[in-house]
């Protein structure tokens, strides 16, 4: 393990590392808290700090969740099938979907909640009222279960018996005012749902959406898998407009593959899990994060020990981050 860092915010990354970019950072882009005043009293030679992280992440592939510290090493990790979404909730417990189900376990690996499915399951998220929120892939099925297991709310996006198949659906979350948010994957789109199940807003995706955030601004942070005109993240507003976006090989030095999981700092600062299966093991950093301006303040890569990292949540970005409150924009 070993750590490299510079104070030109240049991007760079070695097979077998964790690798550290640093950069003073600029003013968010939109939407997020505004740190330009406190850029602007630092002194002119001053050098920013190396950036790191403690993190929580998924590995698809090695079908774990982990949490890693500052200094780069695994510190805990846990079972977890074809995991793509994961929660570190304000308790100190990780909340993550199984494949075909959604765990909720602590860190002495009690298990405190546990949905299974005959469908793919790909998203969860804890709801201010103690539900767990579930996305169901083949079936359609968004819903919202209670602590016992039973289901409190079903939506269906498909009619009963009808399949959608492995790519119909990835990432979701329930919003604020009750809407719901579904990356179709194989459609390429981000639609959002009414709280009655009835579309409302879709906002165009090529490359195959595979996670999408609505930020405090009413903006949609989204990340596209590998598909033609994929391997983004982009950010549009509430009509739908891109105001924002990282693509391809813009990043000197980096490439960009499937970006599967996106998390939005308070410092405007936007962190990407650059999923590398599909024939690029080993071929780029698992994590990147960059500022507005798109200059690269920290990558993650432990190629020993991760193979395709497709969700993070950054758990020391400052502020509260409690993710039933809606700290966490992930």
């Amino acid at each position: 393990m070993s750590w490299t860092g510079n104070g030109r915010g240049a991007a760079c990354w070695a097979a077998g590392f964790l690798v550290l970019t640093v950069g003073l950072g600029s003013g968010p882009s939109s939407g997020a808290a505004d740190t330009s005043a406190a850029a602007a009293t630092a002194p002119a030679t001053a050098t920013a700090a190396p950036v790191s992280h403690v993190f929580a992440c998924t590995d698809y592939t090695a079908g774990k969740v982990f949490l890693i510290g500052r200094d780069g090493r695994i510190e805990w990790d846990y079972p977890a099938p074809s995991c793509n979404d994961l929660w570190v909730l304000a308790n100190g417990n990780l909340l993550f979907n199984t494949g075909h189900g959604v765990r909720e376990v602590t860190r002495e690996r009690t298990v405190v909640f546990d949905y299974q499915s005959k469908s793919e399951i790909y998203a969860c998220q804890r709801l201010a009222d103690g539900n767990t929120f579930v996305g169901e892939c083949n079936s359609g099925r968004l819903l919202e279960i209670e602590p016992s297991g039973r289901v409190a709310k079903e939506i269906r996006l498909l009619p009963e018996g009808r399949d959608g198949g492995h790519v119909y659906m990835r990432n979701a979350r329930r919003l604020a005012n009750g809407h719901y948010l579904v990356t179709h994957y194989g459609e390429q789109v981000v639609r959002e749902y009414r709280a009655d199940g009835t579309p409302c807003l879709d906002i165009p995706a090529t490359g195959g959406p595979h996670s999408a955030v609505r930020l405090p601004n009413g903006h949609t942070l989204v990340a596209c898998g590998d598909q033609p005109g994929g391997s983004r993240v982009f950010e549009a507003d509430a009509t739908g407009k891109v105001v924002w976006q990282v693509q391809g090989e813009e990043l000197p030095g980096i490439s960009l593959k499937f970006l599967a999981g996106v998390q939005r700092l308070a410092n405007g600062n936007t962190v990407i899990s650059n999923w590398l299966g599909h024939g690029q093991f080993g071929k780029a950093p698992h994590l990147i994060e960059v500022t507005p301006d798109k200059r690269v303040v920290w990558t993650f890569a432990d190629h020993q020990n991760l193979k395709t990292v497709s969700s993070v949540q950054i758990l020391d970005a400052g502020g509260p981050a409690d993710p039933v409150r809606g700290d966490v924009w992930h």
